[in-house]
């Protein structure tokens, strides 16, 4: 067996392995068992549980990366020194992923169950790589939304961003199933590239929204006789 083979087999299952039961509850011997090969070759190649949990994001990521960076690039110019606006940077960033070469056609959603356990369960060493590794685009998303929303606080910012990826996350994740939902109860067949067509709009109107939270008045003490 090639070593590119035996590493494919051993990211594939991996990746699967990860995104059904967690990172903590896949042990190296689940991974080694569904991709037919010993543990040797998992040490040999990559040395740590950690470090191939940060391969199997690397595969996805850094090619992504690169396609994005050239998105940004391409559309800073198309601007010419004026600000894009929110609609132009949520494509640029959604149209990277879902051009992405897919090695299967559950790849997308996948990836996107993975980035959500990044942040949900407690990956310290992963959320330091992704930090080293994928700062700068990162960071340049980040500066092209603020940006694009200068009448937000930092504040509300924060949280609208939030929303946005956890919105971007669940729906991403979950493009299987919603797509056999809508044909199942409507009778119609939709694509990832058309869900995320649709998740824009939606996610720069959020971003854009019209502050109207009304915050709760602190709770009055009622003192006993």
């Amino acid at each position: 067996m090639a070593q590119s083979d035996t590493v494919d087999r051993i990211l594939d299952a991996a990746e699967e392995l990860f995104a059904e039961r967690g990172f903590s509850e896949t042990s190296l011997r689940m991974i080694t068992s569904k991709a037919k090969v010993n543990l040797a070759a998992v040490n040999y190649h990559f040395g740590s549980k950690n470090a191939l949990i940060h391969a199997v994001f690397a595969r996805f990521l850094t090619p992504f990366s690169a396609t994005l960076e050239k998105a940004f690039d391409d559309l800073e110019a198309r601007c010419d020194g004026t600000p894009p606006t929110l609609n132009q940077t949520l494509w640029a960033l959604t149209e990277s992923a879902v051009r992405m070469p897919q090695r299967n056609e559950k790849g997308i959603s996948i990836f996107m169950r993975l980035l959500g356990l990044a942040y949900t369960q407690s990956q310290g060493h992963l959320r330091k790589f992704l930090e080293q590794e994928y700062s700068e685009p990162f960071s340049r998303f980040m500066r092209l939304l603020k940006e694009a929303t200068p009448q937000l606080s930092s504040v509300d910012r924060y949280w609208r961003i939030q929303f946005m990826l956890g919105a971007t996350a669940f729906t991403m994740s979950s493009s299987d199933a919603l797509r056999d939902i809508l044909q199942n109860k409507l009778g119609v067949e939709t694509s990832v590239q058309e869900i995320a067509a649709r998740l824009v709009p939606f996610l720069a109107a959020g971003m854009q929204a019209q502050d109207t939270m009304l915050i709760p008045p602190p709770s009055t003490k009622v003192s006993v006789a």
